[in-house]
């Protein structure tokens, strides 16, 4: 009779734990994660409301002397050299015809505050053929792949040097060969250079956001789906140096500028 009254008191004990292991027999559900700083939430795809985003947009001016181009000797890449029938030229100053400036770099600076981006899946390609970087001059966002190729048929490798990120030195003897590195840190610029061909280089802008762009064949550049406010906005080139200034975007609004650099 002592071993029946003792097994049903175990028994109720085992029951009484098993109980309060599933929520304590109160039927509710665990509360849902917040989100704030919960490991659990998800991330957002963008802070950015598209109701309220607007544009900056602009274009890069040249005014003075432009330099005459700079020609490149391949001769040490015959493969390469064949492709220039009429030489080829450095891209370091490249004035075009409409009196613009190519290769400029253009971001928002300041102003965003401690807003926070999502960083992109899809990563961003720096080529190398015809002996050069393509694009020469490149943004991307910090902890985003950047797709290194290699779509000559020559040993190429590529070395940037920033100063706040990691280095590295990556050779790619075969055409076609990728390698996939990142930024993590934002950096504005890394030069980009190549230890086999010395004429090869090339710039990365590394930032915290979406908002930059390189003025191209007309010397125009869009940020677009900008939040409403006041940001200082900078145009760098590697050999005029670097120019800022403010502009407000409204609600929908779309804010224009233009940067002017001088030859000498």
């Amino acid at each position: 009779m002592k071993s029946l009254k003792l097994y049903l008191v175990l028994t109720l004990v085992v029951l009484a734990l098993l109980v309060a292991a599933c929520g304590g027999g109160g039927g509710s559900e665990p509360a849902a994660p917040s989100g704030g700083d919960s490991g659990g939430s998800e991330p957002v795809t963008s802070p950015v409301d598209p109701a309220t985003a607007g544009t900056i947009t602009g274009r890069v001016l040249f005014t003075g002397v432009a330099p005459e181009p700079e020609a490149i000797l391949m001769d040490a890449e015959p493969t390469c050299q064949a492709l220039y029938p009429d030489g080829a030229f450095a891209e370091t100053v490249v004035v075009n015809d409409n009196g613009t400036l190519r290769n400029v770099f253009i971001y928002v600076k300041a102003g965003l505050g401690d807003v926070q981006f999502p960083t992109p899946g899809e990563g961003v390609v720096l080529d190398q053929k015809g002996c050069r970087y393509i694009p020469h001059v490149f943004g991307m966002q910090a902890g985003q792949d950047l797709v290194i190729r290699n779509s000559d048929d020559v040993l190429h490798n590529i070395h940037p040097v920033p100063t706040v990120n990691d280095s590295f030195n990556v050779g790619q003897p075969v055409k076609d060969m990728e390698t996939t590195k990142t930024f993590e840190e934002p950096e504005v610029m890394i030069p980009i250079a190549c230890d086999v061909h010395e004429w090869m280089s090339g710039y990365a802008g590394v930032l915290s956001h979406p908002y930059y762009a390189v003025s191209g064949e007309d010397g125009s550049f869009t940020l677009s789906n900008v939040p409403p406010g006041t940001y200082t906005v900078e145009a760098w080139h590697e050999v005029y140096g670097a120019q800022t200034m403010e502009v407000t975007v409204s609600e929908k609004g779309a804010a224009e500028i233009e940067f002017t650099f001088t030859g000498g």
